[in-house]
C-alpha cells in the first residue's frame, strides 16, 4: 500500500501523518510527503524515519494508492483530477469538491456504506465534510434516524487552529504581547470574532452555508439548518451549540441511550458534577463529545445539546484516514474473493 499526503508539511497534514501511523502504519509500504515547490526536500518524520518531501508531478508519477489532500480547495482542483487520472483514490479534505454530485461526501460511522458500493477500480475522488458538519452530523445521525430532525438551529465556537498555523501563531503573539504577522484583521485573545470564513451575498459566510449544504448532502435535503459560525481564541477544538427540531417526540432516556451507543460518541453529561464537553477535554482525541443534553421548555419535539471534537482529528484528519481504512478494507476483501 503506497499512500500520499498531499499538504504534509501544513497544520492538518502534520495531523494526516500521524494519525495515519497510529492507525494504518502496519499496512503502509511507502508514504509520500507532498508538498508546494519551497518544502521540497524537507524531512518528515513518519514511522521512526525521517521521509523527504516531494513535489506534485512527482508524486502523481508515483501512482500512489491512496492520496489524502489538505492543500486547498485551489491545489486540490488542479492537482487531484491528475491524481484521478493515474487510478489514484483521493481522499480531499478541502470544500472543492463536497457539493459535487458525482462525488461523495462521507462520515464513516454515518454513510460509510456508500464508499463499499461504490466502484473506485480506477481511481477517483471522495470529499471529507468540513470540521464543523462532521461533529454536528456525528451528534444529529442517530437521533435522525429515531426522531427525524426537522430543524437544526447551530452557534459554533471555532478554535483558532481551523484557520491554520499563522492563526495559532497570531494568537501565542498576543499572549506574548509580541508584534507578528497576522491571519485575522482583528485581535483574537480576549476576543471573539462572529466570522469565519468569507461573507456570502446573503450575509452568511461561506462556513455557515457548509453546514446548511453539507449536513443536507449527508443525512437528509429535508433537514433545514441554519448556523453562526464564531472564531474563539482556543487551540484545542470546535464547540457547537445544537438546537433540533423533531418530527416525533422523545424522552431524555432515549436520547442518552442512542448518542451511547453511536459509534464514534462519547457522552458527558453530569450537571452534578459539572461535566460535560470541552476543547480542553477532546484536544488529540478522535471521539465527538455530546453533552449539555437537556428539552428546550419554548417548543415541542426539541432539544438543545453541547457538541464539542477536535476539529484537526475527527474534524479533518482521523475522518479522511477512516475512509482510506474503509478503502484498504474493501480492496483486501475483493483481493480474498478473486
Amino acid at each position: 500500500m503506497k499512500v500520499a499526503v498531499v499538504g504534509a508539511t501544513g497544520m492538518v497534514g502534520g495531523v494526516m501523518l500521524k494519525v495515519l501511523e497510529e492507525r494504518m502504519g502496519h499496512l503502509l509500504d511507502t508514504v509520500l510527503p507532498v508538498a508546494s515547490a519551497e518544502s521540497i526536500g524537507k524531512l518528515v518524520r513518519f514511522n521512526g524515519r525521517d521521509i523527504p518531501v516531494i513535489g506534485m508531478a512527482d508524486a502523481v508519477q508515483a501512482k500512489p494508492d491512496l492520496a489524502l489532500f489538505s492543500a486547498g480547495g485551489g491545489t486540490s482542483l488542479e492537482w487531484a483530477p491528475k491524481f484521478a487520472d493515474a487510478g489514484t483514490i483521493v481522499i480531499d479534505n478541502s470544500s472543492a469538491w463536497r457539493m459535487d454530485e458525482s462525488k461523495l461526501l462521507i462520515v464513516p460511522e454515518i454513510n460509510g456504506a456508500l464508499v463499499d458500493a461504490a466502484d473506485f477500480s480506477k481511481g477517483g475522488i471522495i470529499a471529507n465534510p468540513n470540521c464543523s458538519t462532521i461533529q454536528l452530523v456525528m451528534a444529529l445521525a442517530p437521533l435522525h434516524a429515531r426522531f427525524t430532525v426537522q430543524r437544526v438551529v447551530v452557534s459554533t465556537y471555532q478554535s483558532v487552529t481551523g484557520t491554520g498555523m499563522k492563526a495559532v501563531q497570531q494568537l501565542e503573539n498576543e499572549r506574548q504581547g509580541r508584534e507578528g504577522e497576522r491571519a485575522y484583521p482583528f485581535r483574537i485573545e480576549g476576543n471573539v470574532l462572529a466570522r469565519c470564513d468569507e461573507f456570502l451575498d446573503n450575509g452568511y459566510t461561506k462556513e455557515e452555508m457548509k453546514l446548511t449544504w453539507e449536513t443536507k448532502k449527508i443525512l437528509d435535503p429535508a433537514i433545514q439548518v441554519t448556523a453562526t459560525a464564531v472564531r474563539v481564541p482556543v487551540t484545542g477544538g470546535h464547540s457547537e451549540a445544537v438546537n433540533v427540531q423533531f418530527a416525533n417526540d422523545f424522552t431524555m432516556a432515549e436520547i442518552r441511550m442512542l448518542l451511547g451507543e453511536a459509534p464514534g460518541i462519547e457522552v458527558v453529561d453530569s450537571p452534578e458534577m459539572d461535566a460535560y464537553p470541552m476543547p480542553l477535554h477532546a484536544h488529540g482525541k478522535d471521539a465527538v463529545f455530546v453533552g449539555r443534553l437537556r428539552r428546550d421548555e419554548s417548543q415541542a419535539n426539541t432539544l438543545n445539546m453541547w457538541v464539542v471534537a477536535d476539529n484537526l482529528r475527527k474534524g479533518a484528519a482521523t475522518n479522511a484516514v477512516q475512509i482510506a481504512e474503509l478503502l484498504v478494507r474493501k480492496s483486501i476483501q475483493q483481493a480474498q474473493q478473486a
